[in-house]
């Protein structure tokens, strides 16, 4: 009966020194072989091979056992075919990435800091890193430098105010009176010109009068895109024109585009905010508490900035 039991001991040892030699001849040598052939340029993890073959030579049957299952497991559960259908790897959709100038970045201030010191150096440093940017987007930063005491910081902000400000105008006027001709793409052409309107009337760099001008003639061009087609008129849209709207006090023509966009888009924040919004600046109690409550209720996903103002009101 010994050794019966011994033979079958020293057999099993034998089947798994040569399950080790032949796990570890594959691993090493033919697997290589066979991706080079099929154009695979995969490294076969040598030190991860070593350590598999020595746990499967110093636990026998259950070594060899542990991993198999473990790969069956990986393969069954956990490994997934990547999905790239919607991956585009053209490279008209990389965006590169430059590192920040960081001589500039340490010898400037934020505008409102120079102002304060009378820091003309900083203030001029300031204005001239803004001048080479897309100054489009830095217009109330360069109206604030137009108070400055410092004269050339100031000349500086009149001279790249003034063309900017003048470019708007020229390019409205072409984008408005597109608009109207016959064979225009009302949806391609509204949503240019509600885009390129609302960037400048945001910064609010005219004067009242002009503000309120051009931003009657977005109220216009907004009609117009709805007027022909409700569809042409994305969330957004409605936002923007009832902000700038708003900021003119024109509460009436606001309240119209708020609740429109409340009809049209009634899952969208913005279709609440805008609400909530004129009816605090007109003072209208029950309806802001109406349009709160209702947002409360809805299945809408509120950001921080509407559930702190939410908290707050519902305190009162």
């Amino acid at each position: 009966m010994i050794n019966r039991n011994f033979w079958l001991v020293l057999a099993i040892l034998i089947l798994n020194l040569l399950l080790v030699i032949g796990y570890y001849v594959i691993m090493i040598y033919l697997l290589p072989i066979f991706y080079r052939k099929k154009g695979r340029n995969e490294n076969i993890d040598r030190r991860k091979c070593y350590i598999t073959c020595v746990v499967m030579f110093f636990c026998p049957v259950i070594g060899a056992l542990f991993f198999s299952l473990g790969c069956l497991c990986n393969r069954l559960f956990f490994r997934k075919t990547v999905d790239l259908e919607d991956v585009i790897f053209s490279k008209d959709r990389v965006e590169s990435l430059h590192r920040g100038d960081d001589d500039v970045e340490r010898n400037i201030v934020p505008l409102e800091e120079a102002l304060a010191v009378s820091d003309k150096q900083s203030l001029r440093t300031l204005m001239l890193n803004i001048l080479k940017g897309d100054i489009s987007k830095s217009l109330h930063t360069i109206a604030e430098a137009l108070n400055s005491n410092d004269s050339e910081t100031a000349h500086y902000a009149a001279s790249a105010l003034r063309d900017e400000l003048n470019n708007f105008r020229f390019n409205v006027q072409e984008l408005y009176t597109g608009l109207k001709k016959e064979d225009t793409d009302i949806a391609v052409v509204g949503e240019g010109l509600l885009k390129y309107m609302n960037a400048f009337l945001a910064q609010q760099v005219f004067s009242q009068m002009e503000q309120k001008s051009y931003v009657e003639m977005m109220d216009e061009v907004a009609s117009i895109m709805f007027d022909k087609d409700p569809k042409y008129m994305k969330s957004m849209f409605y936002e923007w024109v009832s902000m700038r709207l708003l900021e003119v006090r024109d509460f009436e023509n606001c309240e119209k585009w708020c609740l429109r966009a409340a009809e049209y888009y009634p899952k969208e924040l913005s279709s609440y905010t805008c609400l909530l919004k004129l009816y605090f600046e007109k003072q209208e109690k029950e309806k802001f508490f109406r349009v709160m409550n209702e947002l409360k209720s809805s299945s809408v996903v509120i950001d921080r900035e509407t559930l702190e103002m939410i908290r707050t009101f519902s305190k009162n």
